[in-house]
Parts: C-alpha cells; sequence; structure tokens
C-alpha cells in the first residue's frame, strides 16, 4: 500500500508539470481559436535549451528556468508572425496546417542538427525519504517551480493591464479593437506567452528524464490530453487536468507495463470527449 501511495504523489508532482505544458496551449487556443501544432518543438526547444546552458555556459539547470521563458517567449513571437498571423480568423484547418508544416521545419532540422540520439542533464538535488521510499528532488523542484509558474501566470492575467487586454481579446476582439487595445500586437505576445510555458516546462521535463529532438510529440499528445481534462481555453482548468493525468499514471504505473500507460491516457481522453466536452473544471463547478 505504501508503494501506492508513494507511487500516486510521484504521479502528481510530475503532473504539475504536464498542467504547465498544456498552460501555453489552452492559453493559444483560448485567445486566439488556433490548434497550435508547434507545441512539442517548442517544449523541445526548452530541453536542448537547458542542455546548453548547462553544459556550454555553465549555468545551474534552475538558474536557467528564467532564460528558456525568455527564449521561448521569443520564438513564440516569431512562429506567430511566421506562420500564425495570416490565417487567424480563417478556417480552423489553415492554422492547423500552417502550425504543423512549421513544426515538420523545426523537427527536420533538430534532427539534421542533433540527431535523434538521447541527451539528459544531470541534476545533482538531493531526494526526500519517506517510509523506505525516496521521492527524487528533481520531481518535486519541478513540480514547485510549475505551481509558482502558474501562479505568476495567474497575477499577469488578472492583475496587469497586458493580461486584463489579453482577457479581453479572448472575449471579443472585434470590441477590443473598438477600445483601443492594440489587438494584433495582443495576439503576438499572447502567443508568445504560451511558447514560453511550453519551453519552460519543457526545460522542467529534461531535468527529470532522457530526451530527443523527436521527444516534443509525446509530451504534446499528452498536452492534448490534459487541455480536454481541463477544458479547452482554461489555464487553470490545464492544471487541474495536469494533475488529473499524473494521478492516472501514479495509479496504473504499480499494476501494469508503463508501455500501457498511452493507452490509458487516450480511454481518458475519449471518455473526456464524450462525457465532460467543457473539461473537468466545468463540471466540478456544475
Amino acid at each position: 500500500m505504501i508503494g501506492i501511495i508513494a507511487s500516486i504523489i510521484d504521479g502528481l508532482l510530475v503532473g504539475a508539470v504536464y498542467g504547465l505544458a498544456a498552460m501555453g496551449l489552452t492559453l493559444i487556443w483560448g485567445v486566439m481559436n488556433v490548434i497550435n501544432l508547434t507545441h512539442g518543438a517548442m517544449i523541445v526547444l526548452g530541453m536542448f535549451a537547458l542542455y546548453f546552458l548547462a553544459s556550454a555556459l555553465g549555468l545551474p539547470p534552475y538558474g536557467a528556468v528564467p532564460v528558456t521563458i525568455a527564449v521561448g517567449f521569443v520564438f513564440g513571437v516569431l512562429v506567430y508572425w511566421i506562420a500564425v498571423h495570416r490565417v487567424i480568423g480563417r478556417a480552423h484547418l489553415m492554422s492547423l496546417l500552417s502550425t504543423f508544416a512549421m513544426n515538420m521545419v523545426l523537427v527536420g532540422l533538430g534532427t539534421a542538427l542533433f540527431s535523434t540520439s538521447p541527451y539528459n542533464v544531470p541534476v545533482p538535488l538531493p531526494g526526500v525519504t519517506w517510509e523506505g521510499y525516496t521521492f527524487t528532488g528533481t520531481h518535486i523542484m519541478a513540480a514547485i517551480l510549475a505551481l509558482v509558474i502558474a501562479g505568476l501566470l495567474y497575477l499577469l492575467l488578472y492583475k496587469t493591464r497586458i493580461g486584463k487586454a489579453i482577457r479581453a481579446v479572448a472575449d471579443n476582439r472585434d470590441a477590443a479593437e473598438l477600445n483601443g487595445i492594440p489587438t494584433t500586437q495582443v495576439l503576438s505576445f499572447a502567443f508568445g506567452l504560451g511558447a514560453a510555458l511550453a519551453c519552460v516546462s519543457g526545460t522542467l521535463i529534461a531535468t527529470l528524464f532522457p530526451f530527443t529532438v523527436l521527444s516534443g510529440g509525446a509530451y504534446e499528445l499528452k498536452s492534448f490530453v490534459v487541455t480536454v481534462l481541463g477544458g479547452l481555453g482554461n489555464p487553470a482548468g490545464a492544471l487541474l487536468g495536469g494533475v488529473a493525468l499524473g494521478l492516472v499514471e501514479g495509479i496504473t504505473t504499480p499494476f501494469m507495463p508503463v508501455s500501457w500507460i498511452p493507452i490509458i491516457e487516450f480511454i481518458l481522453f475519449i471518455a473526456a470527449l464524450l462525457l465532460f466536452p467543457r473539461g473537468i473544471l466545468a463540471f466540478s463547478r456544475a
């Protein structure tokens, strides 16, 4: 029983990072109705940014977090102007294909530059032992940082002028323009913010597990599951959905091979679409 409880706690810790990754995806959808298929590439960018900052510049892994947030934001703004700006407001398939094409370019460049060999970032952080089980320090620290960043996002969206502008554009872009809000700049900022969240989540994931150029695909799929669980366009729900997914992983891991976990997750994904299309957070408020 103690082992199962330990597995659940570990799953919840990792789930907080999943939630942070999905917050970037759901923020972009909520503001501009764009399904961002470069999300996985943005996660990988955070992984490799940490790798090079730690190995080449000698930055401590967690000291690199602010840098990777900035890198992700700039990268997101560039992607917005290259692949997203001209397709906003058109059929969803346009933005889907545009971001998919951008993602394939980025994955191709990454494969050509770094191959598909695995990388890892050693993080010497002591764990916490409870009842004979040791929770790794990296999992605890990643969860804490994910919650802190989520809290900062909340303050940005609800306590600052740019946050109010983002929410106004998300509610009604035309009305926001009539009130003097520069909607194009706000959309660019929001996309950069979503990319920064994806990038920093990749940084935290890289402190937990080995990664390759192709790792983003798996975490992008998890982000879609989390986004549906938490409710499309709901950043707070994404965090809750990430914790829920981590809980599922923590419960199932002691009883079945790891290869079954994606199957369980996508069964959950389908069930959420059918039973709770507004997300589990909206369901909890009903």
